[in-house]
Order: C-alpha cells, then sequence, then structure tokens
C-alpha cells in the first residue's frame, strides 16, 4: 500500500519517523514534505499535495491511503479536505484511528504531533492503516450524502422528523 504523507515543522521528526515505519512495515511512503525545518512554512502546501496524491492513486485503482501531522492535526484535517474526493479524519485516540476507517471510509488520518508520544501516534497510524470499511449501508449512504454535496453543493432532504410542525 502506497501512503502519502504531508505535514509542517511541528510533525517534521514523526514524519521522518513514519517514512522509516512503514518502509520496515511493507508500506511505501511518498514524502510530500517539507524536507527541512522552517518553524515558519505553512502546511497546506504539503497536505493539500498528500491528499492529492491518495486521490489520484485511488483513481488510478491503487491501494492508497495517507497521513497528514501538524501541531494539533486539525489545520492539516481541513487542509486535506479541500481535495475533492478525500475524507480526512483526525485521529487522537486509537479508536478514533479505528472509527475514521471502519464508519467513514477516510482516506487520510491527521494526527497532532504535538499532542501525543511518538509511540502513541504510530499507533494511531497503524490502526487506521489496518482498519478496513466495513461496508455497512447506513455509512455508505451517509458518505454518498457527502460524495453527491461536493459534487452538486445541495443539501440532502431532511427526515420528516426534523421538519418543524411535522414531529
Amino acid at each position: 500500500m502506497r501512503v502519502h504523507l504531508g505535514s509542517d515543522h511541528a510533525g517534521l521528526d514523526l514524519k521522518a519517523h513514519l517514512t522509516t515505519w512503514l518502509t520496515d512495515h511493507g508500506y511505501e511512503p511518498v514524502d510530500h514534505g517539507p524536507f527541512v525545518f522552517d518553524a515558519v512554512d505553512d502546511y497546506p502546501v504539503f497536505c493539500l499535495r498528500a491528499a492529492e496524491g491518495v486521490v489520484a492513486d485511488r483513481a488510478e485503482g491503487l491501494d492508497s491511503l495517507g497521513v497528514v501531522i501538524g501541531g494539533s492535526g486539525n489545520g492539516e484535517q481541513i487542509a486535506a479536505n479541500k481535495v475533492l474526493g478525500c475524507r480526512a479524519a483526525l485521529a487522537w485516540s486509537e479508536e478514533t484511528a479505528s472509527l475514521g476507517r471502519e464508519h467513514n471510509d477516510a482516506n487520510v488520518v491527521a494526527v497532532g504531533g504535538r499532542m501525543h508520544s511518538l509511540d502513541d501516534m504510530t499507533r494511531f497510524v497503524q490502526v487506521f492503516l489496518e482498519t478496513p470499511f466495513s461496508g455497512d449501508e447506513r455509512h455508505v449512504r451517509r458518505i454518498g450524502m457527502l460524495s453527491s454535496y461536493d459534487e452538486t453543493h445541495v443539501l440532502p432532504p431532511l427526515p420528516a422528523s426534523a421538519r418543524p410542525g411535522d414531529a
């Protein structure tokens, strides 16, 4: 499996660690930068490229996921989610890493390099990469609503139970 990586300066050390860890565990890391420490670098430059790489690979039928890393992971997740076809989940525990794949079919995980130990973050990434999408109908339906909105910008209809006066 190919794994696209992008970060900012706060995620540089974890990205370097993950590149080695991924290779040692049979993955093919693709590093989109940064490659040197720059305290004022801009995470969108690197995280957008990582997300684009995942989406392009998947469009070609390749098995590919991504990891974006920053201080908190929040900005990196937001950046990745700007790429059409990317579903980035912020992981702060093994459970959130697993649920991002299992329920949301996330194809990118965001982690905060300043939030957890190196071992914990590596484990979150490992859980994310190893967890399959459940394929449950309700999750497929919800992801379909998001994909439809991405393409049309039309909101999904409200269920009858959510309409004022229909309850």
